[in-house]
This record gives structure tokens, sequence and C-alpha cells, in this order.
């Protein structure tokens, strides 16, 4: 299936691709058969990290008082945020809206001040930070950076949309990406579930790829 998939998607981004003035955005929608999300045991919550990345992004920003992180953070080149700023972020909607171009990471101590100022603008969103817990910062700011997710939402329809690279990425690492997906997937509702895939760029006509 693998060679099958690569060429639908080789074939799709040839014709498709550089015909806006923007790297569009490769987007998959995955529909299933048998599965009610209405059902809170059957809901995705997934963070599936892509293995050629995303193709893009605008960064990483940390919630940080601790000098240790804040500087490790520098020398990475993710934006800082201290907790004194929380106030002034939680009063100001241009820059509530700014946090939701980056993937948001946090030192765990200042979960329950974020949560309390800007719970209520990033949790509906599905932005709220992760903890920084289990691991180094180096390596949280590359998986948040690689990785993609996947959740049941709304009225939960047999649906779901996810990104999975942009039309400059090679048809190899798109494909790596699109079976990381399906993988999951797969392993998390069963293969039998699967009911068809979809493929589309950002301005473009979607194609079935499974």
């Amino acid at each position: 299936m693998e060679e099958d998939l690569k060429k639908k998607i080789d074939a799709y981004i040839n014709e498709n691709k550089g015909k806006r003035k923007f790297a569009q955005s490769v987007e998959l929608a995955v529909n299933f058969k048998g599965v009610d999300f209405s059902k809170p045991a059957n809901r995705l919550n997934l963070a599936i990290a892509l293995p050629n990345g995303k193709g893009k992004g605008g960064g990483v920003a940390v919630f940080a008082d601790s000098l240790d992180i804040i500087d490790k953070a520098n020398a990475l080149g993710v934006k800082v945020i201290k907790s004194p700023e929380l106030a002034s972020i939680s009063a100001d909607a241009s820059k509530q809206h700014e946090l939701l171009s980056y993937e948001l990471i946090a030192q765990p101590s200042l979960m329950p001040q974020i949560a309390k100022a800007l719970g209520q603008f990033l949790g509906p969103r599905n932005k709220m930070p992760k903890p920084i817990v289990g691991t180094s910062i180096e390596d949280m700011v590359k998986n948040v950076s690689k990785s993609i997710y996947i959740r049941s939402k709304g009225k939960y329809l047999p649906t779901v949309h996810c990104m999975v690279g942009t039309e400059k990425m090679s048809t190899d690492q798109i494909t790596e990406n699109v079976d990381a997906v399906i993988n999951t997937l797969a392993k998390q509702l069963g293969k039998h579930t699967l009911r068809s895939i979809y493929m589309k760029l950002t301005m473009s006509t979607p194609m079935k790829i499974l």
C-alpha cells in the first residue's frame, strides 16, 4: 500500500503545488466508520510526532521564571514569557491571539497561574501549554515542533483533520508523515474503522488517497 500511496501523493502534489504565492499546507481529512465519538471512551486526544516535521511553524514559546529554563530557551531561540507578563497578556486580545502562532510549553509550577490568566482563551482552542515534565527543554522543544494534535471536538462527527507538511517537502517526507498518522489512528481505533482518507493543499481540491 505504501508505494501506491506514495504515487498518489506524488501525482497530487505535483499537479497542485506552486499555484499560490505562499507555501500551501498539506492536510488530511480522515473519515471513520463504526465509531461513536460521542462516547468519551472513543474520543481522540493524540499527539503525533511527524517523522519529518511540519515543514513550517511559528516556533515555540515557553512560560518560565526559572533562570535555568530561561537560559536554555534563549540559547534555543525560544520565546520566553515570564509570569509577571500574564496579567498584561490576559487583558490584551492581540497578545492572546499572538500566542496561537506558537507551540506552547511551560515550567510546571506556572501551570496554575497560566490556567487562571489564560485558560478561558487557550483551553477552548486546545492551546494550553504542555508542562516540561520528565524531559529536557531541548527535547521538549524538538518534540512539540514536530508534533501535530488530533482531538475529537464539536459535534463529535466521525472525521478528523490535520496538517502533515507543506508543498515544499519531498514526496517521501510527506508520505512518511501521512503513514505515521494512519498507523497511529489505526493502532488507536483499529484499521477497520478507517473509512476513507482525503488529502488537500490549503487552496486546492481534495483527493482521495485511501
